[in-house]
């Protein structure tokens, strides 16, 4: 698919004479799925005298009650376009980021939501949804390892999405990165588990050529600090945000990361993108890889007691497993996780299956017959 920008304009060319066009109304980056909300499309075709090089919509006519069918390959290709027109755009114009105060980089998109809500304005707050606890990080800063891991992901996990929309997040928000300016202040919310601390140290790698101060809130600590003494809490997500606005107040005080601070984790990072490993844990302080079995042995325990408190051994809802199991579990990551693991071991023949694996809703298990 070709593509030519004339701002506020964008056209794509499709085989064989049919031409996009796409009408930007906003500086707020577009995905996939929102794509058809966020500006104003129309659609032509060429006839056998047009170059799609010197074509201008405004002196055609739109085509009007006609459909055309596009690959998500073009569609996502068509987000990545538009987005980096958009940045062009942004820096241009050079927004009045100093009236967003300062910038929440988070490893979760529901504790983006809490804080969103429970910040007071001005802010900007930026997230992943990249689950940095699995799936493979090597080379992710690189579009080849970007590439792998979302090959990874869309081979193994059930995410329920549409293609491509986890890797256009991923891209947008690598962009909304790049957009900060040099003078704002970033918070990296984080806690103390595989995923949101795999996020800090990637994060910080994005930024590391940037001078902001940067301040870190590890929510585990500063909860046990000011909350809940006699609780420990593992996850952001968990967090309310009027606690989340709490431990904003907290940190206020504190210093930001120190050079040597910044650099030791970005250390950290750089060997965590030299692995392959798709599973990681926050153990004994530091983020560990571990196997991609790990939790296997759990899953299988957890079958074996569902079936003892059955009057005869019949099959399981895969949800109920996966909610037991992790009820089980130290360290949670992701009920997707533990589907595809379920999953692998039908493959491999310890369990029996009674539905389509196409996600956890759809098929049940049991222990298969020695």
């Amino acid at each position: 698919m070709k593509s030519r920008e004339d701002y506020p304009y964008i056209y794509f060319f499709a085989e064989p004479n049919v031409v996009f066009v796409y009408k930007i109304e906003g500086d707020s980056y577009v995905t996939v799925s929102n794509l058809s909300e966020e500006g104003n499309w129309e659609t032509y075709e060429l006839s056998l005298s047009d170059e799609f090089e010197n074509f201008n919509h405004e002196a055609n006519i739109a085509l009007e009650g006609r459909g055309y069918f596009l690959r998500q390959d073009d569609i996502n290709f068509m987000a990545g376009k538009i987005n980096r027109l958009i940045q062009s755009q942004r820096k241009r114009k050079a927004l009045s980021y100093e009236e967003k105060g300062a910038v929440h980089l988070v490893s979760s998109e529901s504790t983006a939501g809490a804080l969103r809500f429970g910040l007071d304005r001005p802010k900007t707050v930026i997230a992943f949804h990249a689950l940095f606890s699995i799936g493979p990080v090597w080379k992710m800063d690189q579009k080849i390892g970007q590439d792998s891991r979302h090959e990874w992901l869309n081979e193994n996990i059930n995410m329920e999405q549409a293609e491509y929309e986890f890797e256009n997040n991923f891209s947008k928000t690598l962009l909304e990165i790049e957009d900060i300016p040099e003078f704002m202040p970033i918070y990296i919310w984080t806690a103390n588990n595989g995923n949101e601390q795999t996020g800090l140290r990637f994060i910080l790698h994005l930024l590391k050529e940037k001078d902001n101060d940067i301040f870190l809130i590890n929510t585990t600590e500063l909860y046990h600090q000011k909350i809940d003494p006699e609780n420990e809490m593992l996850y952001s997500s968990m967090l309310h945000p009027d606690q989340l606005k709490l431990l904003l107040e907290q940190a206020q005080s504190a210093n930001p990361l120190s050079y040597q601070e910044r650099i030791q984790l970005q250390r950290e990072w750089e060997d965590l993108a030299q692995t392959k490993d798709v599973l990681r844990l926050w153990k004994n302080g530091r983020v560990t890889n571990v196997t991609e079995d790990y939790f296997d042995a759990l899953i299988l325990k957890t079958i074996d007691h569902l079936h003892k408190e059955q009057q005869t051994k019949d099959f399981i809802r895969t949800g109920k497993v996966i909610g037991e199991t992790m009820h089980q579990m130290d360290e949670m990551v992701g009920d997707w996780y533990l589907e595809y693991r379920i999953r692998h071991l039908i493959y491999n023949g310890f369990l029996e299956l009674k539905g389509v694996p196409r996600s956890m809703r759809h098929y049940r298990v049991k222990l298969r017959e020695k």
